[in-house]
């Protein structure tokens, strides 16, 4: 009777079903399937064994080692790499593709994800504003202020021995180890730049040389893991000093606007200065040159005088007192006035006569205008102009 019978439990009293029947039935039905016929009496005769069978000594064993075999194979997959392992001990490094190893417990094999791109975050987990870990991110700089440090390091596993036998944590892809290479690595950076660099124009210099250093350090303990990139997630001062290191940043930043103004001030104004500068010099060459010139010139024909008063000197003199007065009388007025008459004046403007000169032919002579004394009464100081040129005329008569 069948467990599914639906007349279980109804017959023969409600009692359990009769185990020797059922084994009964599956021997006949064995039989039926190996190509032996049951027994005439259908009562199932002999049990059907496996030394029974063709061969049957070894079926069992033979199915058992064939399931044993089987589980030596794996597949590889295009990104990894297989390593075989014989009682523990490193045996090949497979490529990818269907692989077989001698089954447990001779064998056994690690898939090694070389492709992979692992990240580990230092400071933060998941949301660099939720959550933070501060025991982490908080850095002392070289001018001894702390700041508050958050970046994220992405790695490949390159070298699957290095990896398996070299690292502890290679069920967690050697996270913990690069953490504490990317830890160590960048509080060494940091300690050795001010904190004004970290926080602003030197944040992608730090991240590349905490970079550097992380790989030398993997490397120094063969690990087999490489750095791939460093990302600097944040880089701020911890929030109990936020809003008076923004109050400093803001100072900064007006001293920077002020120092830019200055300088562009003074970019207006120094290149005036000196185009005046240099023409004031370059004319102040100029007058020196022409007096240097001209006393020169001076000097030459002081000589060539007194070289030739000396072979006549009443001649020079009057050449030259002659010189003098022609050159002093040139940019002054002169009038002829002729007071030997008892009531009549002659008067000649000499200057005006000589600029109407060239005129005409009809102004060459000139016309005397007779003025009476007492209609014309020049001023003393004309008068005084006048008496000292008579004077002088008289001198050069009676020379």
């Amino acid at each position: 009777m069948a467990l599914n019978d639906p007349q279980w439990g109804k017959k023969n009293n409600d009692g359990p079903p009769d185990l020797d029947e059922l084994f009964r039935r599956f021997n006949r039905k064995l039989s039926e399937l190996l190509g032996r016929k049951p027994p005439a009496g259908g009562s199932g005769g002999p049990p059907v064994t496996p030394t029974s069978l063709p061969g049957g000594a070894w079926l069992i064993p033979g199915i058992l080692a064939a399931i044993w075999i089987a589980t030596g194979f794996y597949i590889v997959d295009a990104s990894s790499k297989g390593v075989v392992l014989r009682f523990g001990k490193l045996q090949e490094i497979t490529d990818p593709g269907p692989r077989w190893h001698l089954p447990w417990p001779i064998e056994s094999k690690e898939i090694v994800n070389v492709s992979a791109l692992h990240t580990a975050d230092i400071g933060f987990r998941g949301n660099s504003k939720a959550s933070k870990v501060p025991e982490e991110s908080l850095m002392l700089t070289d001018d001894l202020n702390i700041v508050d440090v958050q970046f994220a390091v992405q790695y490949l596993a390159v070298d699957p021995k290095a990896v398996l036998f070299n690292n502890r944590s290679y069920e967690a892809n050697g996270e913990d180890l690069v953490r504490q290479a990317a830890e160590t690595a960048t509080r060494q950076i940091v300690g050795q730049s001010k904190m004004d660099y970290v926080l602003n124009e030197g944040r992608t210099e730090v991240a590349e040389r905490s970079g550097k250093l992380m790989q030398e350090i993997l490397d120094r303990y063969k690990t087999g893991i490489k750095i791939s990139r460093v990302n600097m997630q944040n880089a701020q001062p911890p929030e109990q000093v936020q809003q008076a290191f923004d109050d400093a940043n803001k100072a900064n930043q007006d001293r920077e606007r002020q120092i830019n103004e200055g300088q562009a001030y003074a970019n207006d104004i120094l290149p005036k200065a000196e185009g005046s500068a240099s023409r004031l010099r370059a004319e102040a060459n100029g007058y020196q040159q022409r007096v240097i010139a001209s006393a020169e010139g001076d000097a030459s024909r002081f000589k060539q005088v007194l070289g030739e008063y000396r072979k006549a000197p009443a001649v020079m003199r009057e050449r030259l007192y002659l010189d003098m007065m022609q050159q002093v009388l040139s940019s002054t007025t002169k009038i002829v006035v002729d007071q030997k008459s008892s009531n009549n004046m002659l008067y000649l403007p000499l200057d005006k006569l000589m600029q109407s000169s060239g005129d005409g032919a009809a102004s060459i002579v000139p016309q005397a205008s007779v003025v009476r004394p007492e209609d014309a009464q020049p001023s003393s100081d004309a008068q005084g102009q006048r008496t000292r040129d008579l004077f002088r005329s008289r001198e050069r008569e009676s020379r």
